[in-house]
């Protein structure tokens, strides 16, 4: 006897998608539909189509079959097919024919799902309020930690809290090259260079090894999680190019690895006037904290709920099955409330109308302990004028090293962690050496995280 769940979601009409981009995520949706088709049509109470496509170049290799859906030269267009009810972006960048095809889905009243973090940083706010005022669903889950459902953990599961901080590894080329030099002591350049070979990182890696990809995220998981407007433009980023192997070298033998972390707050600042505070950064992370374990290209993302306590989602980052797995989560969620409509739905766990505009929270009187690496002339009287410089500024120093760097002997590289104190305070001593010829290079800071 057939199933009555199975009739009915067969008996009902397909959810119709028009999918832009077909590189390796684009490809992996088509392979998940194909391979999971039955499970999802009940999952989402009717079959998913793909019934259109688009991308740069229609007579590359895909490793799928494409011969059953129309082609589009121009994929701006896919918007404007009868036979579309959700667009799916998969072909990046901020603006250019991404963002045409968004605004032109919206406009055209077809629901619309991206992984695109660089746009929603972006235009986010804009195409949100546009879906919002039509009653039309819009989905990015994709956008952020590829196949980690964290957006809707934030939108969902911990929807009646409070979220007090959130910070996490959201980067996975960072990663694969932070943990592979902790495990083979090898410098930045060399193991950036395997990261190519392997696919990790771009020809041109500055986006990931930057700080850029991960600020975009972090702009996108604030807004969701603090009821924010987006604010990229103020993420304050750093990258990990500057860090050395005895950088890492020196974080073990104090019991840390060191992660390009991501961190939000919404902090109520010196004056008690609330901001948000955002940075992107390398930090010192204790051996027996959670995100130490995290290599490869793996992400992983705390959330601390005031009721929740600490949330922790972790998994792959990247890759054509993580992320079409959760662009299919999206057409799956959008294909349970199609009939019943999307005029209430909230982009960002709260309308855009409602978002806060919350100024930027300046740093310089959140306390906590750091690391400062100098790398600086070898001779008589370069430690006491970086001492006299902490202490000038009023910085404690907890300990202090200082090693020969091998490659060449009249350069020695100085480090310390601080005991707890005020950022300001760090700021003020970097300020008083800036213009010393003792120091060979900008001094590195890297802030320790707290448990």
């Amino acid at each position: 006897m057939a199933n009555t769940t199975d009739s009915a979601a067969a008996a009902r009409q397909p959810l119709r998608i028009a999918l832009a981009g077909l590189g390796t995520v684009g490809a992996g949706v088509i392979r998940l539909i194909a391979a999971n088709g039955d499970l999802i049509a009940r999952r989402a109470g009717r079959p998913l189509e793909i019934t259109a496509v688009s991308a740069r170049n229609r007579s590359r290799d895909r490793g799928v079959d494409l011969t059953a859906y129309a082609w589009e030269d121009d994929m701006t267009q896919l918007a404007a097919r009868e036979d579309v009810d959700v667009v799916v972006e998969l072909v990046g960048g901020s603006d250019g024919p991404a963002l045409t095809l968004a605004r032109n889905a919206i406009r055209h009243g077809k629901a619309l799902i991206t992984a695109n973090k660089a746009m929603i940083a972006h235009h986010g706010l804009e195409l949100a309020a546009e879906a919002e005022g039509k009653g039309v669903p819009m989905r990015f889950e994709a956008a952020v930690a590829g196949g980690i459902p964290v957006i809707k953990g934030l939108r969902e599961g911990a929807a009646a809290n409070r979220i007090e901080r959130l910070y996490g590894i959201l980067n996975g080329t960072c990663n694969f090259i932070l943990s592979t030099m902790e495990d083979t002591g090898r410098d930045f350049a060399d193991v950036l260079a395997e990261a190519q070979a392997k696919g990790y990182a771009e020809a041109d890696p500055s986006f990931d090894i930057e700080g850029t990809d991960a600020a975009h995220k972090l702009s996108i998981l604030s807004a969701i999680a603090f009821g924010t407007r987006i604010d990229f433009a103020n993420v304050d980023t750093a990258g990990i190019s500057r860090i050395l192997a005895a950088d890492i070298a020196q974080a073990s033998s104090l019991g840390y690895v060191i992660r390009l972390i991501g961190m939000a707050e919404a902090d109520a600042g010196e004056n008690g006037a609330p901001g948000l505070f955002q940075r992107v950064q390398p930090h010192l992370v204790p051996v027996d904290h959670p995100l130490a374990h995290v290599d490869g290209a793996t992400n992983a993302v705390v959330a601390e709920g005031n009721f929740s306590g600490r949330l922790l989602f972790q998994g792959a980052g990247a890759g054509d099955g993580p992320t079409a797995s959760a662009v299919v989560a999206d057409i799956i969620d959008i294909a349970r409330g199609y009939d019943a409509g999307f005029e209430k739905d909230a982009t960002f766990s709260i309308t855009v109308a409602d978002l806060e505009d919350m100024p930027t929270a300046p740093s310089g009187h959140r306390r906590g302990r750091c690391y400062i690496r100098f790398v600086v002339a070898d001779r008589p009287g370069v430690l006491a004028e970086i001492a006299a410089a902490m202490r000038d500024a009023g910085v404690s120093i907890e300990s202090l090293i200082q090693k020969g760097r091998p490659d060449d002997g009249e350069q020695v590289m100085v480090a310390m962690v601080t005991h707890e104190g005020p950022e300001s305070a760090v700021t003020e001593a970097l300020r008083l050496l800036e213009g010393s010829p003792s120091l060979i290079a900008a001094p590195l800071v890297m802030q320790i995280l707290g448990k």
